[in-house]
């Protein structure tokens, strides 16, 4: 989440901001504008990132202009599984002509165990700079954790439920073919509870005194649900539970059994409950139904936004899909899948399309080059007529003048831009007199964004990137072992000692003990390769300093293997010695300058 800097003029508009105190009331509100409206921008805030930093141990393990969307993935995984998110804004808008109606929310997020079931209370890396910046923005951390908003997956809830009893109205269906103990039992539970009820109908008897009246409840196995007399019947299995429901609907309507599971070893109970009228049956059944959607909200928490979010069907928009997704994906759904296409594939059961911002600037061929949002507002400025309106009419509050979440109303506001200039239809239907394209024609691409870029800007860095050459991934060697040296002076050395450096390449450095190449001529690289595993003598004076080399399918490899717990020769090293071998299949990266590192910071 891009953090407003002082000398950055912030968008305007109120951002509502939801603790666990106001939740609850605020759902239906925002449900109310996520129906309304045509898209749903979102961002968030996280305690840390690789990007955040070329000063960090391992800093190869930031998503690089070299990696494809495979290996992108794989760093977007472990980022999601290190760190937290502590604020998630969501902003729903819609786009009337040159104006953008939006009602932006920002919630604040911990990961608190309040059912004590073990779930979702983990550790979670932080960085200080992350913190650092948050503090700089008066982030309120004891209001964080005190009265954030905790949340369940949805694998979690499944679990959750399993180990909370919830009481449930159940119809009873009927047996096929009831045996003779079936029948004994329904005749047993049929005959007690007809006694039960008819105690608890009968004029309590005042001359038989209390001793007398709670021994007989305690005889008849009575008990309270709420003020309303009920009776427990254990239940060995499910066929007992339907068995018990079939006797009770044979006795009377006035009777409501609840079915309880057990949590300990999944026996259950069906509890009876008696209604004194249909007027007090009715009102029995509505107050189990909001007993049981306070404590599904309880659990799920924050995840129930992502739910409303899911069933509107609403274009979602962000900025860096890849790398916000796979935070959703694992903090509110389920465990993030070992590869980039069941991770897509899984994404797109909850979320129909998802629209990349940082997609859609590459669609207008000046803007491919835009460093961050707010480098890419000032260009459109600049050089497009666009007039957007930015309306909030959310109600101003005590707390509306705290920044927190107000880059989800940048994302809003560059999306409203392009859409001018793209006219990106959210229903696919064209307007008259316009050439609308179809949402799905930009929707789910999950172009890998260099996370290195840093998102806390300052008007005095530069707003454009230098423009990245696409290049095969055959083209690429990695170098390692050539000790403590800039790239600018190892790429002289190299140019040094063979001939096959007298081609057009590059250089740049991955980490302190890794650099990486790309030739510009097809079939170089592979040559180079060749030339180091067969041990020429041409490249003595490198190999002889222990210098070594290796493709991309190596680096592939390290990823798909998880090796980050180490600088990057030393993960190539190992890869290299397994003789297990992945097929490698060639693709296309976009090599920049933006990943050169200085050793210096390291």
């Amino acid at each position: 989440m891009a953090a407003s800097g002082g000398k950055h003029r912030v968008v305007g508009g109120v951002v509502k901001q939801i603790t666990k105190t106001n939740f609850s009331a605020s759902l239906p509100e925002m449900k109310a504008h996520l129906d309304s409206c045509d898209f749903v921008a979102v961002s968030s805030q996280k305690t840390g990132d690789f990007g955040a930093s070329s000063s960090q141990r391992h800093p190869w393990r930031r998503v690089l202009p070299i990696d494809t969307p495979e290996t992108a993935y794989l760093k977007s995984k472990l980022a999601a599984e290190s760190f937290e998110l502590l604020q998630f804004a969501i902003c729903p808008f819609r786009l009337e002509g040159s104006k953008v109606v939006a009602f932006p929310y920002n919630f604040h997020l911990f990961p608190r165990d309040e059912l004590n079931i073990g779930m979702p209370s983990y550790s979670f890396s932080c960085q200080t700079s992350f913190l650092t910046s948050m503090a700089r923005e008066q982030f309120d951390f004891n209001r964080c954790i005190y009265d954030g908003i905790s949340y369940l997956s949805r694998v979690q809830e499944s679990l959750a439920k399993e180990r909370i009893p919830t009481p449930q109205v159940l119809q009873a269906s009927s047996c096929a073919s009831p045996s003779v103990a079936d029948s004994i039992f329904v005749g047993r539970i049929k005959s007690r509870v007809e006694h039960w009820r008819k105690a608890c109908k009968e004029p309590n008897n005042s001359a038989d005194g209390s001793l007398v009246n709670s021994l007989r409840k305690l005889i008849l196995g009575a008990e309270t649900f709420g003020s309303r007399p009920c009776l427990s019947i254990d239940v060995c299995s499910d066929r007992q539970v339907q068995l018990v429901l079939e006797a009770v609907t044979l006795i009377s309507d006035d009777l409501v059994p609840l079915v309880i599971p057990d949590k300990a070893d999944g026996s259950k109970a069906v509890r009876v409950v008696i209604a004194c009228s249909d007027e007090d049956k009715n009102l029995l059944m509505s107050e189990i139904q909001n007993a049981e959607d306070e404590q599904n909200l309880k659990v799920r928490g924050f995840r129930e936004v992502i739910d409303l979010i899911s069933a509107s069907r609403k274009p979602v928009i962000s900025y860096n899909c890849l790398h916000d997704f796979t935070y959703i994906h694992s903090k509110f759904l389920a465990p993030l899948p070992p590869t980039l296409h069941e991770f897509m594939c899984s994404l797109r059961l909850v979320f129909g399309n998802v629209l990349d911002v940082s997609h859609l600037l590459k669609e207008i061929s000046p803007l491919r080059k835009a460093k961050n949002i707010p480098a890419a507002l000032s260009y459109l400025k600049r050089q497009f007529f666009v007039p957007v309106e930015l309306e909030t009419p959310l109600q101003a509050e005590s707390n509306c003048n705290e920044n927190h979440g107000r880059n989800v109303l940048r994302i809003t506001q560059l999306f409203a831009k392009l859409n001018c200039l793209l006219k990106v239809s959210p229903d696919c239907q064209p307007l008259s007199g316009q050439q609308n394209m179809g949402i799905e024609e930009y929707a789910n691409i999950f172009y890998p964004t260099c996370t290195g870029l840093q998102e806390r800007e300052d008007e005095n860095i530069g707003t454009l990137i230098d423009s990245p050459r696409k290049v095969s991934t055959c083209n690429l060697v990695f170098l390692w072992g050539f000790g403590g040296t800039s790239a600018t002076k190892l790429k002289r050395r190299l140019e040094s000692s063979h001939s096959i450096f007298s081609e057009d390449f590059e250089l740049q450095l991955l980490d302190s003990s890794c650099a990486v190449l790309v030739f510009w001529r097809s079939g170089v690289a592979e040559e180079l390769l060749r030339e180091f595993g067969s041990g020429s003598s041409a490249l003595a004076s490198l190999t002889s300093e222990g210098v070594k080399a290796a493709g991309f399918d190596a680096y592939k490899k390290v990823c798909r293997l998880g090796l980050w717990d180490a600088d990057l020769a030393y993960s190539l090293e190992n890869v290299l010695t397994e003789s297990t071998t992945v097929p490698f299949t060639p693709s296309h990266v976009y090599w920049s300058n933006e990943v050169m590192l200085d050793l210096n910071d390291l």
